[in-house]
């Protein structure tokens, strides 16, 4: 996409040129190569901050999206595949370690000339048993069957905490079943969806024709899917309503659930999907299992059989013959404009991590991550927590009854950091270097079992939800905890050499955005230990909604692309409220830090401040395709990342006070819309 962008407010034009400053040696955590001077800091931080950047790098072809967080995976990738190549040239045909199974399994995967050889083969035992499909009980069986080996057909099925009884797991179903990315491609007549639902026929109707069917036949089969699951869509929720915690929950006992799902008889479904008996289950969204159900018996078997085929064969058409990986590839490069397929390498770290995570990851800890590593990030975190308790003592819109409920709730965050201190245990899975699709199944088979054997449990709070090598943050209303796996704590989001002010403005505001989705929208409607419960008081309830409100009107504002395209500020307002109070938080924990030191000297020209917000916008300096920022813009609660740089720092008075900014300045929102939470 061009790299000039469109503002919310008319800026000053910024030139092309883009270079260091001048007479500046040696730098640390900010490369000064990447700013472009010749743009006014006030008008376009973001172009003032990554112009460089942006002017010198081209977006790779198997990229629809390239930054900061790409160029880390990739030396990350490096590691891991030093890693996996070791252990495949050692892995034996029956691996009985974990290592082994490791090895043997990226051996499998990177054994490109048998999968040539399978073709479709591997899906013809599950093809069967579909075709065999002659009434809605066995529609249902072939359900449980597909949840059982993990590749969720309908609707999505979880052991998840309960959100009102966060200290036990309980059965959850959740909408789904649809191959386009969201419900609104199935319903919008914009030109893109209409587009991408052609595109998305072909992709289908190519694939169910290297299943065997005639082409006119695969061509009516994948109209008669589109249909089906454009049925599925208008019953499903939208992405913003289901940001409402309450409008998915939705726990009764089976029998009841039973009675929102007559040809559904969710004990059975339970049982034979691998879960332990259970008496209850959370049907989020009934209505749309409502509709489901009705459809099992007012759409035609042989429609149902056509799109178990079809989602059963896309599921694993990553691993198959070349056929199936190009078709899926055509309808990637339709959907989100990547140029290549990425090579087989990559694909295959990819899937060794996403099937054998804690494997992968616990021989990249010991490789890159040191214990004192973990000791200064877990510093850093207690850091942002004592900012974060300081300014919820002193927040002027906030009740003392509630705030000393926030207070609790902050103190109660668990600390995840680095990696597990228990990694989890692979000795009933079973690898086959000879046996790919296989491996894939089996893989999500126990990765399944895992999941639904927590049904009924007391829930593990010391559980890992994210592997160690992923490049990448979380925060869980549920578990009311944070976590930052060692993938991210590198460079350039925390690197041990670079200055405290990038420090705080890269790793301290990703931290301080963790902490602040415990008190987003979302995240303010869960207590302490996790449970959904209304701890506010009606009048501060209010003051947050108004104040939130501000943030979503602000983004919805912002445009990408072209005019037409915008930002959806209530999808988005989780991770808006997080930025700015990420920001809000780290920047006073860098301004604690240097309580009673001397003054940081000047670095390359710019103050410690300065420097401070350059970590941020330079954390998300990106290239993206236009295919990939539409449907960003639809399916992603995260804003674009221009938007990531220019929103809450246009907020922040800290911001415009190091870089001098002033009123009517465009990186200045005037106090009247101006938004502040945290």
């Amino acid at each position: 996409m061009p790299l000039v962008r469109r503002l919310l407010v008319p800026a000053i034009a910024c030139l092309a040129t883009a270079g260091p400053l001048a007479g500046q040696g040696v730098h640390r955590g900010l490369d000064p190569a990447n700013l472009d001077t010749s743009c006014a800091p006030c008008q376009d931080f973001y172009r003032y901050a990554n112009g460089g950047w942006l002017t010198r790098t081209a977006l790779p072809p198997e990229y629809p999206s390239y930054g900061s967080f790409t160029e880390l995976v990739e030396r990350n990738n490096q590691t891991l595949r030093g890693i996996v190549d070791r252990l495949a040239a050692a892995a034996p045909a029956t691996p009985k370690t974990t290592d082994q199974k490791l090895g043997a399994f990226y051996a499998s995967c990177m054994d490109s000339a048998r999968a040539e050889r399978a073709g479709a083969q591997p899906l013809k035992n599950e093809l069967d048993r579909i075709a065999a499909i002659a009434s809605p009980a066995d529609l249902a069986r072939t359900l449980a069957r597909g949840h059982h080996h993990g590749w969720d057909p309908l609707f999505n099925l979880n052991g998840t905490p309960d959100f009102k009884n966060s200290t036990s797991s309980i059965a959850a179903a959740s909408q789904g079943g649809l191959g386009l990315p969201d419900r609104d491609y199935y319903l919008r007549s914009d030109s893109t969806a209409r587009a991408l639902r052609s595109a998305y026929v072909e992709y289908v109707s190519r694939t169910l024709a290297l299943l065997g069917v005639a082409p006119a036949a695969a061509d009516s089969e994948a109209q008669r899917i589109l249909a089906l699951e454009t049925a599925l869509a208008r019953a499903s929720l939208t992405r913003v309503e289901r940001r409402d915690p309450n409008a998915n929950y939705h726990k009764m006992p089976l029998a009841a659930a039973d009675s929102v799902t007559p040809h559904i008889a969710w004990a059975a479904l339970l049982r034979d999907a691998g879960a332990p008996a259970t008496d209850s289950i959370n049907i989020a969204q009934p209505r749309f299992f409502h509709a489901a159900d009705s459809l099992m018996t007012a759409v035609p078997l042989g429609d149902w059989r056509a799109y178990l085929r079809w989602h059963f064969a896309s599921h694993l058409a990553p691993w198959l013959s070349s056929p199936f990986v190009d078709a899926s590839f055509q309808f990637q490069r339709a959907l989100i404009g990547v140029k290549e397929q990425q090579p087989r390498w990559k694909r295959c770290l990819q899937a060794a991590n996403g099937m054998m995570g804690d494997a992968i990851g616990q021989a990249y800890v010991k490789q890159t991550f040191t214990a004192d590593a973990r000791r200064r990030a877990l510093r850093m975190v207690d850091d942002l927590i004592a900012a974060l308790d300081d300014r919820l003592h002193t927040l002027e819109w906030m009740s003392d009854t509630t705030r000393a409920r926030a207070l609790t709730k902050l103190r109660a965050f668990g600390k995840k950091i680095g990696y597990p201190d228990k990694w989890r245990d692979y000795s009933t899975l079973v690898i086959d270097r000879a046996d790919l699709a296989g491996n894939v199944v089996r893989a999500q088979t126990v990765n399944t079992a895992r999941n639904l054997g927590r049904v009924g449990k007391p829930v593990d709070r010391e559980e890992w939800r994210m592997t160690a090598p992923t490049v990448n943050a979380s925060y869980s209303s549920s578990y009311n905890d944070i976590t930052f796996p060692a993938g991210i704590l590198q460079a350039p989001f925390f690197d041990p050499a670079a200055d405290d002010a990038v420090n705080y403005g890269g790793m301290g505001a990703v931290i301080g955005h963790e902490m602040t989705h415990g008190f987003d929208d979302q995240g303010r409607q869960f207590d302490a230990e996790g449970n959904l419960r209304d701890w506010w008081t009606p009048d501060d309830a209010q003051r947050f909604k108004e104040r939130a409100a501000r943030v979503a009107r602000q983004f919805d504002a912002y445009t990408v692309v072209d005019s037409a395209t915008h930002v959806n500020g209530r999808l988005t307002l989780g991770e808006n409220i997080a930025d700015l109070g990420g920001l809000k938080v780290a920047y006073a924990a860098f301004q604690r830090s240097l309580a009673g030191k001397p003054r940081p000297p000047a670095i390359d020209g710019l103050t410690s401040e300065q420097r401070f917000f350059l970590a941020w916008a330079q954390i998300w300096r990106a290239k993206e395709t236009d295919q990939y920022l539409r449907n960003q813009v639809t399916v992603n609660p995260h804003a674009p990342a221009l938007w990531r740089v220019m929103g809450p720092l246009s907020n922040l008075k800290e911001f415009a006070e190091a870089f001098g900014c002033r009123s009517g300045d465009a990186m200045v929102r005037p106090d009247s819309v101006k938004a502040t939470i945290w």
